[in-house]
């Protein structure tokens, strides 16, 4: 990590700490899922960067390929992404030129192993790889689109910026191929590992394949740590780097097993290492479990755990003692995770606890779904039913399968999907359409992205500052009158903004004349802004050297 955010730092970017796994005002997302992600309003031009060029490490989650994780050597829920971005700044040449340089010359990977991708028509890029770096022209693969018109080597996400990539792939070598003659980049097999991605923002997409070019060109690098460690330690699998083989080794301790000695338990050792991560992380960041939202993601992620736990024969709780290993390989990148350490421990212990009696529970009901079965002559549980034990009672399906299975049942698989349709749908229609950024459109959208605000109440409840905003629900206007419910935004407050679970600060915003703005809400906006929601009681509030108190 720290080799690689000190290379560009050198380039002139400014290193920045990971983002919270939270996204802040983006709906689109649930959870943080790359390095790009957090920057999206320097990307879109809502807010301005701090520098032109960026740098950061960022932990992200994705849950997309969960039933995954485990039986396969690279999934992950949890991952770190390096990333050096570029604002309107530099383009192609310098991302290119410095992702070879890093990893040849920093990293001191074999040229010769490194095999790079370009988007079907980019010869812009094809010429800087062939012609400045020298990577020979057969060594560089073309991805095409597919007969959707989808093609994995351009990055686009409904309408908004988009562009071709660059991959970088190394060759791991036959040991990790699938054998067959054809094997080349772009595989699925674990032979070629993409280890770094060059972004190309260029163009604007209507969503419908229409594009233009873009004024401000930007660049967006993903590299994952993991897979770079793989590489760089020349080890097997994700789960053999020396992070992850600390927790993997304290899963086995406390269970009693060794690893590669049995497949199944093999897969369960993994995806606790995997998961374990994500929740340590995740609870750092605030999230606690729920049945909903990413509250629902981190209760399934850790009731998977502690369902795997039991499936190695652990007794009791345990992963609090994985989570206290987490902390330990992650602290010094990420301090917070020492600072919060009680409170993680706590949460996870709580949850776990309760899933154990969710999962005593669980199988009595199960228990009595078996003896009408029995009675009934039946040997399928319905589609119903399994739904029911999964939804209301939090029983994992993939638990009720195999409990019925030892005993010589199966579950109704297709009823389970039309169950789960139908609640995927009934979540469907109650989302609202979104921009690029997730977000309904709003008046806020309209201020000036030079204008911040800066908050000053650690010290005091009263200060004076000049009024910079007035918008109402759908302008930006010179004076509220009164009576007018509205937005004032100052340069400095002693407001504090609804964030981080507490309570936004009430009061009252007054100017010298006698104009008095009563708050009833302070929110963070994007940019650093800060947002005093209300209403004018007494006479017009002009925005012009006005104070506030």
């Amino acid at each position: 990590m720290a080799l690689y955010l000190d290379f560009f730092e050198s380039k002139g970017h400014l290193c920045m700490n990971s983002f919270s796994l939270v996204p802040h005002n983006d709906k689109s997302l649930l959870l943080i899922n790359a390095g790009m992600a957090p920057l999206k309003p320097y990307f879109t031009g809502q807010e301005i960067p701090p520098r032109r060029r960026v740098t950061t490490c960022q932990k992200c989650i994705r849950t997309g390929d969960i039933e995954n994780v485990g039986k396969t050597a690279r999934h992950l829920t949890f991952f770190e992404m390096l990333g050096n971005f570029s604002f309107g700044d530099y383009f192609k040449r310098e991302a290119i030129n410095w992702s070879w340089e890093f990893l040849t010359q920093v990293i001191g990977l074999d040229p010769d192993r490194l095999y790079p991708s370009i988007y079907a028509d980019d010869d812009e890029a094809f010429n800087i790889w062939n012609k400045e770096v020298g990577v020979p022209a057969e060594k560089i693969t073309r991805f095409y689109r597919d007969e959707n018109g989808d093609c994995d080597n351009f990055w686009e996400h409904g309408a908004g910026p988009c562009g071709p990539c660059s991959e970088i792939y190394y060759d791991r070598g036959l040991k990790y191929g699938c054998g067959k003659p054809d094997c080349k980049v772009g595989c699925d097999c674990d032979r070629f590992m993409e280890v770094w991605n060059n972004v190309f923002t260029q163009f604007e997409s209507d969503g419908h394949h229409n594009y233009t070019e873009l004024k401000q060109k930007n660049i967006d690098t993903g590299m994952g740590l993991e897979r770079l460690a793989v590489v760089v330690q020349n080890v097997d699998t994700v789960f053999d780097i020396d992070t992850m083989k600390a927790i993997r080794d304290k899963i086995c301790e406390i269970a009693g097993v060794e690893y590669e000695t049995d497949a199944d338990k093999d897969v369960s050792i993994r995806l606790i290492t995997d998961h374990i991560r994500s929740v340590t992380f995740m609870t750092s960041d605030g999230i606690i479990p729920s049945n909903e939202g990413r509250g629902y993601v981190l209760r399934r992620l850790l009731r998977r755990a502690a369902r795997h736990g039991r499936l190695l024969g652990i007794e009791g709780l345990f992963l609090a003692k994985l989570a206290k290993t987490v902390i330990d390989e992650s602290k010094d990148g990420y301090p917070e995770l020492a600072e919060k350490e009680e409170y993680i421990l706590k949460v996870i212990t709580t949850e776990e606890e309760k899933f154990n009696k969710t999962i005593d529970q669980g199988l009595a009901i199960l228990a009595d779904m078996e003896d009408e079965l029995v009675k009934s002559g039946s040997k399928t549980l319905s589609g119903e039913n399994v739904f029911k034990l999964y939804d209301t009672y939090g029983f994992p399906v993939d638990l009720t399968t195999e409990i019925l299975e030892e005993k010589g049942f199966s579950v109704d698989e297709e009823g389970f999907k039309k169950a789960m349709e139908v609640q995927k749908q009934t979540a469907r229609n109650a989302r609202t359409e979104t921009n690029y950024m997730g977000a309904d459109a709003t008046v806020y959208d309209l201020i000036n992205t030079a204008i911040t605000s800066k908050f000053v109440g650690y010290d005091r409840l009263v200060h004076d500052s000049v009024i910079s905003v007035l918008t109402t629900d759908t302008m930006l206007v010179d004076e509220l009158v009164e009576g007018t419910e509205g937005t004032i935004i100052v340069d400095e407050t002693p407001f504090y903004a609804a964030m981080g679970g507490q309570t936004a600060d009430v009061g009252a915003i007054t100017t010298a004349d006698g104009a008095s703005f009563n708050v009833v809400d302070t929110i963070k906006l994007k940019g650093g802004r800060i947002g005093h929601v209300g209403v004018v009681r007494n006479l017009p509030c002009w925005r012009q050297g006005y104070t506030q108190g």
